[in-house]
């Protein structure tokens, strides 16, 4: 299957830090590799409604956001999650477009949990921390999500800034992107399970 890259910007700003340092890592991808760029901000998703239990899930309309955004993620072999690191994790559109997937392991016909096993999910933030440790619990919101869904998972590349542009002086970081996908992405793993191997 050819490699194509979905990535989900999460920021509530447009160009913001995390964007650019994804942007800077996405150039160093083949050019072979297609890239789809959907903003949350822009194909904002309603209120996610539970119905886990209930039996009315349909598949939605493919020129709506949820559809969009179901259809460009069924399609990546790669899942891009780029979110500024919003109170230590995911921000709030980030959050949402995942609490859809719950809705998406059960909607009819699309076998969601199947597809996306084995694909590789990958993580980039800014942060305005210098301390990388305070992006932990986004790095263990995206692995355990990836290690449910029986995805890889290709880690988190973490770059420094708060100012528009700030990420942009970073240069470890910019030397980070320049390998950053270039990486093997492991099997996603719980800690439980890490820790048994």
């Amino acid at each position: 299957m050819t490699r194509r890259f979905l990535f989900v910007l999460g920021s509530a700003r447009a160009e913001g830090n995390t964007e650019l340092l994804a942007r800077a890592a996405a150039e160093q991808l083949p050019s072979d590799v297609e890239q789809q760029w959907i903003s949350l901000a822009e194909h904002p998703l309603p209120d996610f409604v539970d119905l886990r239990h209930d039996s009315d899930h349909v598949r939605p309309a493919s020129d709506s956001d949820t559809g969009l955004l179901l259809d460009a993620t069924l399609a990546a072999t790669d899942i891009v999650i780029a979110s500024p690191l919003y109170w230590y994790s995911v921000s709030g559109l980030t959050k949402r477009y995942l609490d859809y997937w719950s809705g998406w392991l059960r909607t009819p016909g699309i076998d969601f949990k199947t597809t996306l096993a084995g694909r590789t999910l990958w993580g980039v933030t800014a942060l305005a921390h210098r301390q990388p440790e305070v992006a932990d619990p986004l790095v263990g919101t995206l692995n355990h999500s990836a290690a449910y869904m029986g995805m890889r998972f290709g880690g988190v590349l973490l770059g420094n800034g708060s100012a528009p542009g700030d990420v942009l002086e970073d240069m470890p970081a910019l030397a980070r992107a320049k390998t950053f996908f270039a990486q093997e992405a492991p099997l996603a793993r719980f800690p439980y399970d890490a820790a048994a191997v």
